[in-house]
């Protein structure tokens, strides 16, 4: 991103000005048509909920004018206006173009909404720049708009009461659930639970975290020892709380794990620790969950809630162990690496690690510095491999360019699967260059390398499959330099009660098994826990659909009252605010049902 001079800065205001003017007259004209020419003939409008009630996105001129043809009459949007409160208009370069990008606020029916657009400059005549990207984003359900700021509680109720209960009573009472059940069931107390809770909490919806681990935070508190973000703290921020300026740019997993089990203080979220949850079945006629939770003490006890959150992450939190030929038959120590925590304990022995994803490098290069005897890696498929720094770093890098980071959440929401592609594949090419020597490096070693069949590179592997990539903090410098060696799995044939059996005949011996395989998809956690008939109509989980949004996540699925919450601390954060609308609006009866949706009688306008 190149931001132009200040001269050509002013005219930003100005040319976004005028477009939120025109684009404004056109909504409060209802006509979809003169909308649509708001847009460049190839112009993106992705909608949040504002126009849709969904996630949807819409390629082009005339498919734009058909979505806003079928939307405009239900959502009755209005008053269009520059955003007061988010970042200024700004003209910059983006790929080499010239754009000019902003925010507008506008109302709707439903309640208040925001917007974002990249126009593509006319520096002939900047009044008729046009939007090549577009987002509308529902922000607030009228009467029910967040208690923050100007609406946050004033307190004096427990300032003059000297008889009744206190503050921390009324706490108290309102995490047992006594004599209540809550409105949402959120099962997991990462990150993703965690954001959901507390913008929940600001619409006034009771919401029940129920969490396995004793402490908030155990999810990061119980990982391997030298475990440290690879993405920098200021795109990582939870909702409402942003991260002390103090902090380092990269957080240890302790300090992250403080932090969550703070949060869940700070925002006086309701969690149960130490909880089980054990399944439950849907009531038809009630419409309600009847869930069943273990709780410390060996207890059962029974909810019925309207609504189930799955926020275990993009994948289950559970672990995934493929059955390796004679892997029972080893004699030695066989681990998932989700129970690693250090290689203090494996000094002077042999160890192979199985999977070369982040997990896999950070596991092997923990066990090689504490002493190991020897570290094999067992490559089952290419794996994709960028540096921390630069590499690593520069799909967050719109977080540092200085607008607030809610604003920056809103430009990565506005970007179509096809504009994003592009732009993984010249950010791809840039970071192999950067990273030439040590690919090669890695190469010579014997380890397999790869950045999609389309040249996308990690970040898109992420969001395709959740993993498969690893950013280098100093394990493939080993492996280059032969300290840890890489087996490539057509190489081997089984374990034995040794170790690693070979093609060549011979064994590699070994005292630990590494399992650094990844986790189960949700759906397989769904279908333990509800049954194969729920999972199958939810359908998998991560990975992007038609209109290039993560699949049943963080929307309605098709299983009535079960909903899925996951991601990055990022991700979470950004979509925490729409999965919690949605619940919002659905608990108020104001959320439509799937068939009478704006565009349910008009399937043929889909995404291009």
């Amino acid at each position: 991103m190149t931001v132009l001079d200040a001269p050509a800065a002013e005219l930003a205001g100005v040319a976004f000005s005028t477009w939120v003017a025109r684009f404004g007259t056109a909504l409060d004209s209802g006509d979809a048509g003169q909308v649509a020419d708001c847009l460049t003939e190839d112009g993106y409008w992705r909608d949040i909920l504002a126009f849709t009630w969904e996630y949807r996105t819409f390629h082009g001129k005339a498919r734009v004018a058909q979505a806003m043809a079928a939307t405009l009459p239900a959502a009755e949007p209005c008053s269009a206006r520059v955003a007061p409160d988010r970042f200024p208009p700004r003209l910059v370069k983006r790929s080499a173009r010239a754009v000019v990008e902003g925010y507008f606020d506008f109302d709707t029916k439903a309640g208040r909404g925001t917007g974002f657009a990249r126009l593509l400059y006319d520096a002939a005549d900047p009044s008729e720049s046009r939007a090549w990207l577009l987002l509308t984003t529902l922000q607030e359900l009228r009467g029910f708009e967040e208690k923050t700021g100007p609406r946050r509680p004033t307190g004096i109720e427990y300032a003059t009461n000297f008889r009744g209960a206190n503050w921390l009573d009324s706490r108290a009472k309102a995490q047992h659930y006594a004599d209540r059940n809550p409105d949402v069931l959120i099962i997991g107390g990462g990150q993703s639970g965690l954001c959901l809770a507390a913008r929940l909490g600001q619409v006034g919806v009771d919401a029940l975290i129920v969490e396995k681990n004793p402490r908030i935070g155990d999810n990061w508190r119980h990982r391997y020892h030298s475990l440290t973000l690879h993405n920098e703290v200021w795109a990582n921020s939870l909702p409402y709380l942003e991260f002390p300026p103090t902090w380092p740019a990269f957080l240890p997993k302790d300090k992250l794990a403080g932090w969550l089990e703070a949060y869940a203080e700070f925002m006086e979220l309701n969690v149960w620790t130490g909880t089980e949850f054990c399944g439950g079945h849907y009531d038809e006629a009630t419409r309600e969950w009847a869930v069943q939770l273990t709780r410390p003490d060996g207890r059962v006890r029974e909810l019925r809630v309207p609504h189930v959150v799955l926020a275990t992450g993009s994948v289950s939190g559970v672990p995934h162990l493929p059955a390796l030929p004679g892997l029972p038959d080893f004699a030695g120590e066989v681990i998932h690496s989700s129970q690693f925590t250090s290689g203090s304990a494996y000094q002077g022995r042999q160890a192979i690690v199985v999977g070369t994803g982040n997990s896999g490098h950070d596991v092997a290069q923990d066990l090689h510095a504490n002493g190991a005897a020897s570290v094999t890696m067992v490559q089952r498929h290419p794996t994709c491999v960028v540096s921390l720094v630069p590499s690593g770093t520069m799909v967050y890098a719109l977080y540092s360019e200085g607008p607030p980071v809610d604003d920056v959440d809103l430009i990565t929401a506005a970007i179509p699967y096809p504009v994003l592609r592009e732009t993984y594949q010249w950010l791809t090419k840039r970071t192999c260059s950067l990273d030439n020597d040590l690919l090669e490096g890695l190469r010579a070693a014997g380890f397999e390398t790869d950045f999609e069949s389309d040249g996308t590179g990690f970040h898109m592997r992420y969001l395709r499959r959740g993993g498969g990539y690893y950013i280098n903090v100093g394990c493939s410098d080993l492996i280059a330099n032969g300290r840890i060696k890489v087996l490539q799995a057509r190489d081997t044939t089984h374990f034995t009660a040794r170790g690693l059996g070979l093609t060549d005949g011979t064994t590699l011996e070994a005292d630990l098994v590494v399992l650094a395989t990844g986790y189960e998809n949700q759906q397989d956690t769904i279908r333990r826990q509800f049954g194969n008939e729920v999972a199958d109509r939810i359908g998998p989980i991560w990975g992007f659909n038609e209109d290039g949004f993560m699949r049943n996540m963080w929307t309605r699925s098709a299983q009535p009252g079960i909903w899925i919450m996951g991601g990055a601390l990022n991700e979470a954060r950004l979509f925490s605010r729409f999965l919690a609308l949605l619940l919002r609006a659905e608990l108020a009866g104001r959320l439509p049902p799937p068939e009478r949706l704006p565009l349910a009688v008009t399937p043929a306008v889909r995404a291009a």
